[in-house]
């Protein structure tokens, strides 16, 4: 019999640190990719938490707005991949100035964010890195912990032990997802890398990934004109734009916001042209080992890797390099 999964270490040591806090508000601050995370782990303290509300903030806006609220009851979770992030290391700055506590997620222990930070949790990334990693030391697996750890602690409901069994099966159920996805991304890629603009389509926990898909992969790295639209939002307003001509990705997840998913997806395929109407469905992938109550939160990283992997498709046929062909990003300083 193996043993039971444990908490990361760095979020365990985190959270008994915080053992003599107490908090009633949690902000959760990033910018761009690292920004989309923070979606998914609001979604779930939502779900989970009647003590603890939330809300989440761009770096530089969280200082700019500086909210009232913010103050030593106030637990601020921050995340940069490289920890260099000018905007959210002043943010962690500004919070701690505020008497707030501080989270810092990053790859690099030793960068200016977890030197800005109270506590500090690793976890690895292969996206911009090219080395290959277990989803469960992503990022969005240290979040989950941490969010459910507060759970625990503020609303008396343990579900850590049913999550970290699920983190243990995620990467396996991702490589089966791009196997699911490979035909399908196969077929798309050729007329997708045609186009100039490509929008995405999701809600509740998904949203992240369709944002953090629009602005840091089409768009940064593409030059693809694209934008996330909510999936509700898309009825109040960008719907007038649909028609037999316009590209889109539709993200239709596991959790409660799915009807507003397949509402889109209705509306898309009854004005828009099914060919340019890409659509990634949780409901066909093989999720063994995720618990279900899970599901629908774990399904965006999936998304976000599956989308990453059609990206690369994108980028050979357009010529154009994902990383190396940017112009303005980790190549100018002063910005």
């Amino acid at each position: 019999m193996t043993n039971a999964p444990d908490l990361c270490s760095g979020v365990s040591s985190a959270l008994a640190a915080l053992e003599q806090d107490f908090f009633d508000h949690v902000c959760f601050v990033a910018c761009g990719g690292s920004l989309s995370i923070m979606y998914p782990a609001k979604f779930m303290l939502d779900q989970y938490s009647a003590v603890l509300a939330s809300d989440v903030y761009n770096s530089a806006e969280f200082v700019h707005r500086a909210p009232r609220r913010l103050s030593s009851r106030s637990l601020v979770i921050l995340c940069s991949m490289t920890g260099t992030t000018e905007e959210t290391v002043r943010a962690a700055e500004f919070a701690r100035s505020a008497g707030a506590s501080t989270i810092g997620m990053t790859v690099d222990g030793g960068s200016p964010l977890a030197q800005a930070c109270d506590y500090v949790v690793g976890y690895k990334a292969h996206y911009t890195t090219g080395v290959p990693i277990d989803a469960r030391d992503s990022n969005y697996s240290r979040i989950y912990q941490i969010v459910l750890g507060l759970v625990k602690r503020y609303d008396g409901v343990d579900k850590l032990a049913p999550l970290l069994r699920s983190l243990e099966n995620l990467q396996s159920a991702i490589d089966r997802a791009q196997d699911t996805f490979a035909p399908m991304f196969e077929d798309y890629a050729p007329r997708f890398a045609r186009e100039s603009v490509i929008y995405t389509v999701a809600s509740g926990a998904n949203f992240g990934a369709a944002y953090s898909f629009a602005i840091c992969v089409l768009m940064e790295m593409q030059w693809i004109n694209s934008q996330a639209i909510h999936a509700n939002e898309f009825f109040h307003g960008p719907f007038e734009l649909v028609d037999k001509g316009r590209a889109f990705i539709l993200l239709k997840g596991l959790d409660s916001t799915r009807p507003m998913e397949e509402r889109a997806d209705r509306f898309l395929h009854r004005f828009g042209s099914a060919q340019n109407i890409l659509v990634l469905d949780a409901k066909i992938l093989n999720l063994d080992g995720i618990v279900p109550e899970f599901r629908g939160n774990f399904v965006p990283l999936i998304f976000f890797d599956a989308l990453w992997r059609f990206a690369y498709l994108l980028a050979d046929l357009r010529n154009h390099k994902m990383l190396e062909a940017r112009r303005y990003m980790k190549k100018l300083s002063n910005y």
